[in-house]
């Protein structure tokens, strides 16, 4: 094969961690650490001379989780050997701490690349690389993360399955400059099993990415489907004018699996290759910090690309919305006792490594295993789902039990009888904020030795300090009784309230008009603040009209009279659609021929069926009007819509009764809001603040996006946030199967596109949870604030999902 210049192939060994796609997790951990023990032993055979065929054997730790667990698990004498082996530049360690979703926080992610940073400056090692396989892209705030911990350089092996490389290619370099100008030199190279698919390793070499003459179940000598396919490979980019270098990295496995072993029979097909082919194209493994540095030396100008990567895989965490919804419990409790008791947090090293490594566990990338969608009913598909959701409620109990000390030492008691209703209450943001706070009192319980059943009109709420009565609202709950009260509190501000009898007892007033108690005459109720009934709610801040079937039809911001619905809105607020695929001509093959819609053109889509308006509740703190669907899919849907008096917050919760259904499935909320005029919308994702669709890589993924605390449209004046508390997926666009539109094809347009909580879905052909089944609350707060400053408005996100505390004291 005649090619213009001799080329070198490097070949980088590694294992790729898929924790639970496999094997079980715990046992996929003792892989990892036998794996690098393998390592160990190659390297030592081949310095006794017992495997000179292995000359030039390399290993890369994928990730600091395998070191992490090996030098936990190892003895004292094979850890000396492996820190001589990586001082000595044999074996690598890439400073990934996992291949993470972007539900990891920017807290754990920094916290988790650190405890890699100072274990490489601990060797006095000069590691300043990162590697990722499979994932799909990162948050922007992934580079800024890189950089603030010393680590220089990441090489990411994509996986295209439903997904896509940045800037349309692969084997590019570029620089990624990352929301505070730091910037990460990042190589886009191919898929991590390429090295196996160009058979460099014998007997293990064909799998499914490459399509040729050869069948992978054929009896073909492997060596000559590795002369083919390489010399193909390299004539490629031999032809390719912009690729510039006479070198590329791959990425090769110890077998064609997931999980491999090191494998030294590799170095035998290189050197085979090398005697035969070796004028032309030379093989040799390196390191990925070896690479980097060959890179920096050979490297011309590379472009600079600012903005986010975003992940084609986030999807995944819409299979489990329940456990996702504890996770992010778990989060908002971790980050609230950060807020409240910093340094008390600070000093339990302990809790810190356990929370976090529960946290950074269940947002690594694997989702289940291998087989959950072809036989969910698999023993070892549904053990390892237990596994994985095991890691949020190991969080979550942690988490709690951190606060619970916190708000211990602040106060609060358990309960007990005869207690005084004193409770305090706790603004955990380093704002000023305005908000409700709920207090409970017991079902066994009396205030001042009246019975709770005959309470609800008959107590108040006190400021303990002021004595000023605040307006409440009291409602009934499973076990308890719940008093609502809105109030404002400075930054970090600790208040008591008093909970007591009014003092003079209230009679329910006459709320019917005729002797039939049907109200449903027009009459002007704004005298007590507020106006709801089954057609229409207003406050001081908002009025909305209802269509007895489409819903909320028209929303108006009383502060400036604006429409807060979009003018091109195809369905009402909090409507939900459902889409359903076919299966055909089996559960494996419809879904793994969607790609990067999520369905298919001959998917099946319903609209939720509007059935009745009711107002449930309403008093001195706010109304809830119910909103009663039929939806596909569901036995219940159901939209509990509450509107503050005297405050611009709308709570939304969403009940849902979900079918068992194995067809491929998505779930879609529509949220059409607008601030009515010019606006940009803002995402909350790890780490920054993205205008989804302007602050993207070229090439990247504007079709849906993985949050933390929510999103804003923010104008000139005034801007609308949306809180996500429990349901972190949003998508953008048209729900249509539609030509997939990637970052700077087609302007800026996508920011400005229908936006909707992506709240479950099932499309995916291995390792999503496929049964969707059963009840669900999903939460939301909708509210406009008077700000045009982004970061202003996603803190509000934060503030509404945070809330205020409230104790026993």
């Amino acid at each position: 094969m005649n090619l213009s210049k001799k080329w070198k192939l490097y070949v980088l060994h590694h294992s790729h961690t898929d924790i639970g796609y496999t094997e079980r997790q715990e046992k996929l951990k003792r892989y990892h650490v036998d794996f690098i023990q393998q390592a160990i032993d190659i390297l030592t055979e081949i310095e006794n001379g017992k495997r000179s065929e292995w000359e030039g054997f390399r290993w890369v730790c994928e990730n600091y989780w395998q070191v992490e667990n090996f030098l936990e698990n190892s003895s004292e004498e094979n850890i000396a050997c492996f820190e001589r082996y990586v001082q000595a530049g044999l074996i690598d360690i890439s400073l990934n701490y996992l291949n993470m979703t972007e539900l990891v926080d920017n807290d754990v992610l920094n916290h988790k690349l650190a405890q890699g940073r100072s274990y490489a400056d601990s060797l006095a090692v000069p590691l300043d690389s990162a590697m990722t396989a499979d994932i799909n892209g990162f948050s922007w705030g992934y580079a800024d993360a890189l950089a603030n911990n010393g680590i220089e350089n990441l090489f990411s092996c994509i996986h295209t399955h439903h997904g896509m490389f940045p800037v349309e290619k692969k084997h590019h370099g570029f620089w990624w400059e990352g929301p505070s100008g730091e910037r990460v030199l990042t190589w886009v190279s191919d898929h991590y099993h390429m090295g196996n698919e160009l058979c460099l390793v014998p007997k293990h070499g064909i799998t499914y990415l490459l399509e040729d003459r050869f069948n992978p179940k054929a009896a073909v000598a492997d060596f000559e489907v590795a002369e083919e396919r390489i010399f193909k490979y390299i004539e490629k980019l031999d032809n390719d004018a912009d690729y510039d270098y006479d070198f590329v990295p791959l990425m090769v496995s110890g077998m064609s699996t997931d999980n491999g072993a090191p494998n030294g029979q590799i170095l035998e097909r290189i050197k085979k290759w090398n005697d035969l082919h070796g004028e032309q194209i030379e093989i040799e493994m390196i390191t990925l910090n070896h690479f980097f540095e060959i890179l920096r030396e050979e490297m011309n100008e590379l472009p600079v690309y600012r903005g986010d990567w975003n992940d084609w895989w986030a999807d995944g965490i819409g299979s489990t919305p329940a456990v996702v919804k504890h996770y992010k419990d778990a989060q908002r409790k971790y980050h609230i006792g950060k807020q409240l008791a910093p340094d008390f947090v600070a000093a339990d090293k302990k809790y810190l490594d356990e929370v976090e490594y529960e946290l950074a566990l269940y947002a690594e990338h694997t989702w289940g295993y291998s087989s959950s969608v072809t036989e969910p009913w698999e023993t070892l598909v549904n053990d390892l789902d237990f596994r994985k959701s095991s890691y949020a409620i190991r969080a979550n109990q942690l988490a709690s039990l951190k606060l619970d000390e916190i708000l211990a030492a602040k106060g609060e008691v358990t309960i007990r009888p005869d207690r005084e209703k004193l409770f305090k209450v706790i603004n955990p943001q380093a704002t000023t904020r305005t908000d409700s706070v709920r207090l409970y009192i017991e079902h066994w319980e009396d205030v001042e030795g009246v019975g709770v059943d005959i309470l609800l009109q008959n107590i108040e709420v006190v400021d303990e300090a002021t004595g000023k009565v605040l307006p409440s609202q009291v409602r009934e709950i499973a076990r308890a009784k719940e008093v609502e009260v809105v109030l404002e509190l400075a930054a970090l501000e600790e208040r008591i309230l008093r909970v007591r009898l009014k003092k003079e007892l209230t009679k329910e007033p006459y709320r019917y008009l005729a002797v039939d108690k049907v109200n449903d005459v027009m009459y002007d109720g704004w005298q007590e603040g507020l106006r709801v009934n089954a057609h229409q709610v207003e406050t001081a801040y908002y009025s909305m009209v209802f269509d007895e079937t489409k819903g909320i039809v028209s929303m108006t911001d009383k502060q400036d009279g604006g429409s807060l619905l979009r003018d091109n809105l195809e369905y009402a607020p909090f409507v939900g659609i459902y889409e359903r695929t076919p299966t055909e001509p089996d559960a494996w093959e419809v879904r793994h021929t969607m790609g990067r819609n999520r369905k298919k053109i001959n998917t099946n889509r319903y609209v939720s069926k509007l059935r009745n308006i009711k107002v449930s509740e309403r008093g001195e703190v706010s109304a809830t009007i119910v909103f009663t669907y039929e939806l596909e899919g569901t036995q219940m849907y159901e939209i509990h819509m509450k509107v503050y008096r005297d405050t611009p917050k709308i709570d939304v919760t969403l009940r849902l009764h979900k079918d068992s259904v194995w067809d491929p499935e998505n779930l879609y909320i529509s949220f059409p809001f607008t601030t009515g005029g010019a606006e940009e919308l803002y995402f909350d994702k790890t780490g920054c603040l993205v205008r989804p669709g302007v602050d993207q890589l070229p090439g990247t993924n504007q079709e849906f996006y993985l949050l933390q605390e929510g999103a804003a449209y923010v104008g000139a004046g005034k801007s609308v946030i949306l809180a996500l508390k429990d349901t972190p997926l949003l998508v953008l666009g048209d729900l249509e199967h539609h030509l997939i539109e990637l970052a700077g094809q087609g302007g800026v347009e996508k920011n400005k596109e229908p936006l909707y909580v992506w709240a479950m879905n099932n499309f995916w052909e291995t390792n999503f949870k496929v049964d969707l089944a059963g009840f669900y609350e999903f939460r939301y707060t909708l509210s406009t604030l008077q700000t045009n400053q982004a970061d202003v408005a996603i803190d509000a996100c934060k503030s509404y999902n945070q809330g205020f505390l409230s104790m026993y004291v």
